[in-house]
């Protein structure tokens, strides 16, 4: 049976002339026994009828936020609430610029802004407007929330050039779905624990030691295993990240030692953990209790360190058959005898290499170029990619790991 059967998809389409490619796209999805309701902007009905779209529906389109003149609305949150997946196919520059921008002037956007469930993108347009850096900065911000977006393809278009903008075809859309809802099933059962952001060590009560990390990677992850249906555990260092949202438990921490703390309790009934935060290696011997006041202009300040837990390395000495550890090394040189390296002194299944070399990579971007090591004849290097896809990479290489683990 399709993994699309029995789903209820909010088919979203916007202003555009691929918005034919609706039709047949319904009729597919209709095919495969999904519940298909069609929400329309005001400027797609110019170029498809919402009779058609109803007819293979079988649902009345929306459109407003009132059905009729008895006052009746469309209830966004309902309706949000009803799907188990939004589709915006077509989903043209001004669609997406809207709902990145949390702008909500009719149903399509606010039915956006409401959504629990997940959201898949289809943009359409012409390849210069596609290739623009303000469209192609709302295709990520989009992809930050989350959001899971079916690329563009090459081809001709509308204008007469040739080029990437041409909305996915119909069925290269319902093969992504199927692989999607497929994949929402493979970790169902398993519980993961992950680390991200920063930690800050107190030299006394206005000033710390911490590094750049943004927490974006291991959030990415978090929400990434949490859609595969694993119960996540997110311990995190001090980010300005939104929680990730579904199955996944967010657990506050400061420093390398609450880091280590949080690790050790959720550790022992975690299938799957996966190390993406920076921890400090050192924190002061001691934490000044006063304000530490500045030195004569001759004298320098000189402050003892001392080495924190590590929380990788005592966690693979403990690590059962069954258990699956990944970790992280960030290298600026001799990058993969470094993780190699790392690899066997941790215990670990599998290590994520960042290289800060690699233009768009590590800290604060919203972009990460990886290499995933299993040992050194296993390595598989990926492009630059948003760190939402990288996610999906990792997990799907921490899928295949897990099918191969004993007792699993």
């Amino acid at each position: 049976m399709s993994s699309i059967a029995g789903k209820k998809v909010i088919l979203g389409i916007s202003g555009s002339i691929a918005a034919y490619k609706a039709a047949f796209l319904i009729r597919l999805l209709v095919k495969q026994k999904a519940e298909v309701q069609v929400i329309m902007s005001a400027s797609a009905q110019a170029f498809i009828s919402p009779l058609t779209l109803s007819t293979l529906s079988t649902k009345p389109v929306l459109s407003e936020f009132v059905k009729d003149e008895t006052g009746v609305w469309n209830n966004h949150v309902d309706l949000a609430l009803w799907a188990d997946l939004i589709l915006i196919a077509p989903a043209t520059a001004h669609t997406m610029a809207r709902c990145a921008h949390a702008l909500s002037p009719d149903l399509l956007s606010t039915v956006y802004l409401s959504a629990k469930c997940p959201v898949a993108w289809a943009p359409a347009m012409d390849r210069d407007m596609y290739l623009h850096p303000a469209n192609q900065k709302n295709l990520a911000k989009l992809a930050s929330y989350g959001d899971f977006i079916i690329p563009s393809e090459e081809g001709e278009l509308a204008s007469g050039l040739r080029g990437k903008g041409r909305m996915a075809e119909p069925e290269h859309i319902v093969e992504y779905l199927e692989n999607f809802f497929q994949e929402s099933q493979d970790l169902s059962g398993k519980t993961a624990l992950v680390t991200a952001g920063p930690t800050q060590e107190s030299l006394d009560p206005v000033r710390f030691i911490s590094n750049h990390s943004s927490g974006k990677m291991g959030y990415a992850l978090a929400q990434q295993l949490a859609k595969r249906g694993a119960q996540v555990h997110l311990v995190s260092g001090p980010t300005t990240l939104s929680p990730p949202s579904g199955t996944v438990a967010l657990h506050s921490v400061r420093s390398a030692a609450e880091m280590f703390e949080q690790c050790s309790q959720y550790f022992p009934q975690a299938d799957i953990s996966v190390l993406a935060a920076a921890v400090a290696d050192y924190t002061p011997v001691q934490t000044a209790t006063q304000k530490i006041k500045k030195k004569d202009k001759n004298e320098n300040l000189h402050i003892e360190l001392k080495r924190t837990v590590d929380i990788a390395q005592t966690l693979g000495q403990i690590k059962q058959a069954h258990q699956l550890l990944v970790g992280f090394a960030l290298e600026t040189q001799n990058e993969i005898e470094n993780a190699l390296s790392k690899l066997s002194r941790k215990n670990f299944d599998m290590i994520v290499l960042n290289s800060l070399n690699d233009a768009g990579a590590g800290f604060r971007h919203n972009t990460n170029q990886v290499t995933l090591i299993r040992s050194s004849e296993d390595m598989q290097k990926l492009p630059l990619l948003s760190k939402e896809e990288v996610a999906r990479h990792i997990v799907n290489a921490v899928i295949n790991l897990l099918n191969n683990k004993p007792g699993v």
